[in-house]
């Protein structure tokens, strides 16, 4: 159920009333939130909410990067180590729903799709907020478990170790994009995020068009899932799960950086999250199209 993965709101940090980039001159006047004074989306860099009033050489910035972190309960600013329980909490619970789906409910599909729908709905709710509540967050994650639990039996049945494939893709897609990521091959600008979404808009369009045309036409839609055309889309799929992470890893260096406040560590537990179940599901399709091939 990737379509749970609100792509179109993404959005970083937020300090207070202000959203991530949106403090930008641009914003201000309804236009592009990246755009600089002369309207040019790339006349200045995207924005931090939390990035301080005087300006800090690169160097400055990387001391303090890599300076210890103050106590969490003295100062209440967001650590890596918080983002790394949180995170592990978030996919913990979607763990314990895989269980849930995989040996109870694997039989009962309509509970399964009914349970993929409280979590689209929980996703958006958590979505459209400005700051995290663990509850909706946790809740996504174990009704999103349940299904992909149910959804993981069907296609192991299907085809044998998929479900195992699958994970260690993603295992690998997250840890290279990391590594990307740490080591600057990939850039966070403000043309890679606007490139990105673009993309992400099209894809999701797509994916709406032949889910019309499977439910008032033909079975396989427009062919979007079978076939040579159906291993393309799942690798712009992957490709766009991987565009996330980055936009995740961005958020998460900012936050840490810059001194977000504690809670939003569970934002962006929520973030990875989505972007690896995205990934998960796009490889899982593109095994079963490759079995078959």
């Amino acid at each position: 159920m990737r379509s749970s993965n609100p792509v179109f709101s993404r959005r970083g940090f937020t300090r207070g009333d202000a959203y991530a980039g949106f403090g930008a001159p641009g914003a201000a006047r309804g236009g592009d939130p990246y755009a600089g004074p002369s309207g040019n989306p790339y006349a200045q860099p995207p924005r931090n909410p939390y990035e301080q009033p005087h300006s800090l050489t690169p160097e400055q910035m990387e001391e303090l990067y890599a300076a210890p972190a103050a106590g969490p309960d003295r100062t209440g600013r967001m650590t890596m180590d918080d983002v790394v329980v949180r995170t592990a909490m978030t996919l913990g619970t979607v763990v314990v729903g895989v269980v849930i789906g995989w040996t109870a409910l694997h039989d009962r599909v309509g509970f399964a799709y009914g349970a993929a729908l409280i979590a689209f709905v929980l996703a958006m709710v958590q979505s459209f907020k400005r700051t995290a509540v663990p509850a909706l967050i946790l809740g996504y994650a174990v009704f999103e478990g349940v299904f992909l639990g149910v959804l993981s039996r069907f296609y192991n049945e299907a085809w044998q170790g998929a479900p195992v494939q699958a994970v260690l893709g993603t295992v690998a897609v997250f840890a290279g994009m990391l590594v990307a990521y740490r080591t600057r091959l990939i850039r966070v600008t403000a043309r890679y995020q606007r490139v990105g979404l673009a993309i992400a808009v099209g894809f999701v369009l797509a994916m709406l068009v032949n889910l019309v045309f499977a439910a008032f036409g033909n079975a396989d839609g427009l062919g979007l899932r079978t076939g040579g055309l159906g291993i393309v889309f799942c690798l712009v799929g992957i490709g766009l799960g991987a565009f996330f992470l980055s936009l995740d890893f961005r958020q998460i260096e900012d936050g840490v950086r810059h001194a977000a406040p504690r809670d939003e560590s569970w934002l962006a537990a929520f973030g990875l999250t989505l972007s690896l179940v995205w990934i998960y599901l796009e490889l899982l399709r593109l095994i079963a199209i490759l079995r078959d091939s």
